[in-house]
């Protein structure tokens, strides 16, 4: 973490960020050579040159509620349901570590349609997020899928709130078990920002461990929820409920 005794402790705090990524290949839409913060890239990458705008601090989003959770542009509409009491507690404090290290997405696919996702900062302009944020599969409709074209990046968000502004990325990353297969146990990749805003927000931490230390460990969730009003961020924790070869579940 970038703001030393602050935040999460990594005891209390667990990543879905997979132990490794060395047995499939890492893709990239446009890979920036030295910067240390993916992994190394085997093979012939395409290599798209990117751009980025920056909005002020504490500028106004709009609001989007209308726009659907991006892993519905991959895997179909959801049948998701809360089993029991939704625990779930909005954080209204957004502007402080941690939460500010979460970010709301707000992204445009390769046919210009739009939706919402959540990353997190790992690095001072490395966020990881989900495969299906940055690359969609199987959606059925032309034009769709593939690398999405950008993602608003707004760091702390809370409703039309922007506290610390936002950036438009347009460099991913993710790995060819999603890109070419679509395997959900490879949904994984990365944002790569053309600025340092992690600085400001600051990161979470990751780590590798066995499944003897994930299971006493308490898996700590934020995010930006579609079921919940635009823009909001809401936190849970749970213990872990079981563990497989690539996935910790939690309750």
């Amino acid at each position: 973490m970038s703001d030393g005794t602050q935040g999460l402790d990594l005891d209390t705090a667990v990543s879905n960020v997979p132990e490794t990524v060395s047995e499939e290949e890492f893709v990239s839409d446009a890979p920036q050579a030295g910067e240390g913060d993916v992994a190394a890239v085997e093979g012939e990458v395409e290599e798209v040159p990117g751009a980025a705008s920056v909005a002020d601090a504490g500028s106004v989003i709009p609001d989007l509620s209308d726009l659907r959770p991006i892993g519905e542009a991959s895997y179909g509409p959801s049948a998701e349901s809360v089993i029991g009491v939704d625990d779930r507690v909005q954080i209204q404090n957004t502007q402080d570590y941690p939460w500010r290290v979460h970010a709301s997405l707000l992204i445009t696919a390769r046919d210009g349609s739009r939706w919402i996702g959540t990353g997190w900062f790992i690095g001072p302009h490395t966020l990881a997020t989900a495969g299906h944020v940055v690359y969609i599969k199987n959606s059925g409709v032309p034009g769709r899928d593939g690398w999405v074209q950008s993602i608003q990046v707004v760091p702390g968000r809370n409703g039309a709130s922007a506290p610390y502004g936002s950036v438009v990325a347009t460099s991913f990353r993710s790995v060819t078990g999603w890109t070419n297969n679509g395997d959900p146990e490879h949904d994984y990749g990365a944002i790569i920002l053309s600025t340092d805003l992690g600085s400001t927000t600051g990161w979470l931490g990751f780590a590798s461990w066995n499944d003897d230390t994930l299971k006493s460990k308490t898996v700590n969730i934020s995010g930006y929820p579609g079921d919940k009003p635009s823009g909001t961020q809401w936190y849970h924790s749970s213990s872990v409920a079981a563990l497989g070869p690539r996935k910790v579940f939690y309750t």
